[in-house]
């Protein structure tokens, strides 16, 4: 069976449905994955065969942006949210996708929740499709009903309808890696056909430094992402961890530069990169940003985390960490070293937060594996 990934060119949005594709490659069903050019390293060296297109979703905000106030992704308003989301990247990738569907004629696609231009290319060109989650279902956000309308609006160029209660899945079935415990209760309640699917953390392959497997001092790890990090912040955050008396790796991501972080403690390693899948097990806190992929994958390794959420489902995933006993939250105005040091001093001696952290790796583990799902396959094609 021939199958066709799709997700927006961003890290979040790409490394939650590899473990799937790379398990039904494993199965021997031909796997093909539509996204932007700067995967087609990491999609090769899983033997994923890369096919580039869609727009970036930095030039997609642009072009949305365009005749308008100066902005960035992170403060542009709920209506140039939903137009991106729901117009400008919708159309890209669904005009982009279409011929490569008649060329390659997958028998089923699957696209993730932030990329429903590949699910209507599917439902245009007659192709059965799941929707792939990439983290917890959102409480519905303010730009929900603009964006509802733009994708109507596409599906309607298109000669596609849109449900309008299950917009950004298209109504197709949907494979849920949150586990059920944390997920939206609403959309448990709801008549989404789920299949469940373990969150397994993916990262590009890679070596931790030679101490991390046998730290003596406990081990925090730091990381604000890929998207919205900035050096200020995780300055801030080195400041509050490092007088902890534990060891502090820090990944600064692609969008600061270590050099720019200053004179750096003892007990605190900058890199640029790690390998985040292969260091969750060995941490004893992880402090990051709330997104998905670092949350959920976090679940899974049975560690207490700490959220700075700075933008979109940040700082529900910091909510959702904090209610369910897994952790605790800051948000930007509240983010001070001190208060870093103090949140993060108990989550590193809290029991209780620990025994909840330990459950919540059980609750994953018990999830159906990629490889469990990947076998299912075939019977939605």
């Amino acid at each position: 069976m021939r199958i066709l990934f799709s997700s927006l060119g961003l890290y979040g949005h790409t490394f939650p449905l590899l473990p799937l594709a790379v398990a039904a490659r494993e199965l021997g069903h031909d796997v093909d994955y539509f996204t932007g050019k700067g995967f087609a390293d990491v999609l090769a060296s899983q033997g994923i065969e890369h096919v580039e297109g869609g727009l970036s979703p930095r030039k997609a905000f642009e072009q949305a942006m365009a005749g308008t106030r100066p902005g960035t992704p992170g403060d542009v308003d709920v209506e140039r949210v939903a137009f991106t989301f729901a117009s400008v990247l919708p159309r890209s990738f669904a005009t982009g996708l279409a011929p490569v569907l008649a060329e390659r004629k997958p028998d089923l696609v699957v696209h993730e929740f932030g990329n429903p231009g590949a699910g209507l290319a599917a439902k245009a060109a007659g192709v059965p499709a799941l929707c792939h989650s990439y983290g917890r279902m959102w409480q519905e956000p303010d730009f929900a009903a603009p964006a509802r309308d733009y994708l109507t609006a596409l599906g309607a160029e298109l000669g596609v309808e849109v449900p309008r209660t299950d917009s950004m899945a298209l109504g197709h079935p949907y494979l849920d890696i949150c586990p059920p415990s944390v997920q939206n209760p609403a959309f448990l309640a709801s008549s989404v056909h789920r299949i469940p699917l373990r969150p397994v953390a993916f990262a590009a392959a890679g070596e931790l430094p030679s101490w991390v497997e046998e730290h003596r001092e406990p081990l925090v790890y730091l990381t604000l992402g890929t998207a919205f990090s900035q050096a200020t912040l995780l300055r801030t955050a080195i400041d509050g961890l490092a007088v902890l008396g534990a060891r502090v790796l820090v990944a600064a991501g692609p969008k600061v530069d270590p050099g720019t972080l200053g004179e750096l403690p003892d007990n605190v390693v900058v890199l640029p990169w790690v390998p985040q899948a292969d260091l969750l097990p060995h941490a004893d806190l992880v402090v990051h940003h709330g997104g998905a992929g670092t949350t959920l994958g976090t679940f899974g390794a049975g560690v207490p985390q700490l959220v700075l959420p700075q933008a979109a489902d940040q700082f529900n995933n910091g909510v959702v960490v904090t209610e369910a006993g897994l952790g605790d939250h800051l948000r930007p105005e509240d983010a001070t070293a001190e208060a870093i040091t103090t949140k993060a001093r108990h989550l590193l001696t809290d029991e209780a937060v620990r025994a909840a952290a330990r459950a919540m790796a059980a609750e994953v583990a018990g999830m159906p594996s990629p490889h469990d799902v990947a076998r299912t396959l075939p019977d939605y094609a």
